[in-house]
């Protein structure tokens, strides 16, 4: 475990010029080219961000624009929330799938949101245990609501951290030290939310699964796979 770590902190060490680079290119970028959400609006409360997010998970961020706007009339708050059946819940989460567990998860959410006067625990592990709560959600919620530098780390900023500064070791991006660590070491800035998003962003416009559009990427210059004409480099 010890050498684990140590490893980790070496690839860190050597990507620290790197990762201030490519913080740079991303938020120049992103002022420019970044996609615009009801929930990124000025002004947007904390419990909108966080149920954006909520409803984001497995679902792609357009189909959730598209009725985010009608939901949030309708559940303005976590007593909304709170007090909606599970059945009215799920007609309004029906359009973007997995209606049935998501209802049920955010209505019991509520609850326990109204139960603690709309704010959420200040640690990561009492977050985690309130219903419906993972890594990602947490992270969402420290980030938000606790002015925590906090990545949303999914499966598209992971593809966008590994193709610029190496592959992690381990499927799961939950447990994965590098990914884990790297993210946080990306993210810990005055403006955390604005690189969260961008990078996001990047991931879905740019840095794409299939054919990313390297040519025009913000963080060529500073990324492994762009320099190494589409592979991803196996070393530091």
């Amino acid at each position: 475990m010890m050498a684990r770590r140590r490893n980790v902190e070496g690839r860190i060490a050597r990507n620290a010029k790197r990762i201030i680079l490519f913080r740079r290119f991303v938020l120049s970028w992103f002022r420019k080219k970044g996609r615009s959400f009801p929930w990124r609006e000025p002004g947007a409360s904390p419990y909108v961000q966080v149920i954006s997010e909520i409803l984001l998970q497995r679902t792609r961020a357009e189909t959730v624009s598209a009725f985010f706007p009608r939901f949030i009339h309708r559940f303005p708050s976590w007593e909304h929330l709170a007090t909606a059946t599970d059945e009215q819940l799920q007609a309004f989460l029906e359009p973007i799938g997995l209606w049935r567990r998501r209802a049920s998860s955010m209505r019991l959410l509520g609850s326990e949101m109204i139960a603690r006067k709309g704010r959420f625990p200040s640690s990561r592990q009492d977050i985690e245990a309130l219903p419906g709560i993972g890594q990602y959600i947490a992270s969402a919620a420290l980030l938000f609501c606790n002015g925590g530098r906090q990545p949303l780390l999914d499966v598209n900023m992971a593809r966008v951290l590994e193709r610029c500064f190496g592959r992690r070791k381990l499927a799961d991006i939950r447990y994965d030290p590098w990914l884990q660590e790297l993210s946080l070491k990306i993210v810990d800035h005055p403006r955390a939310i604005e690189i969260n998003w961008a990078v996001l962003d990047l991931a879905s416009t740019v840095c794409t699964i299939k054919q990313p559009r390297c040519p025009s990427c913000p963080v060529r210059s500073c990324c492994r796979y762009a320099l190494t004409c589409g592979r991803i480099a196996k070393t530091d």
